[in-house]
């Protein structure tokens, strides 16, 4: 789906781990607008962990993968 994947293994699995974590808290413990909340985080955390790609991550230049692809600034530091 997405062509960059700026999570590593274990950041992914880290995320699918949240994700459980919040559908659970939402499901079993809250209720109100604090379900909702956990319920939005846990989709997005899983999302990302599926997709291999954070948004965040794109926005700041981070990345936990060891194979992304290099950025610009990263090209014009090595010069």
């Amino acid at each position: 789906m997405f062509k960059i994947k700026n999570e590593g293994t274990a950041d992914r699995i880290l995320r699918v781990a949240l994700s459980l974590v919040f559908f659970e808290g939402a499901f079993y413990m809250l209720s109100g607008w604090w379900q909702i909340v956990f319920y939005v985080l846990g989709f997005v955390m899983l999302i990302t962990a599926l997709t291999g790609f954070c948004l965040v991550y794109k926005i700041f230049g981070w990345h936990t993968n060891k194979n992304a692809e290099i950025g610009v600034g990263a090209e014009q530091d090595k010069k």
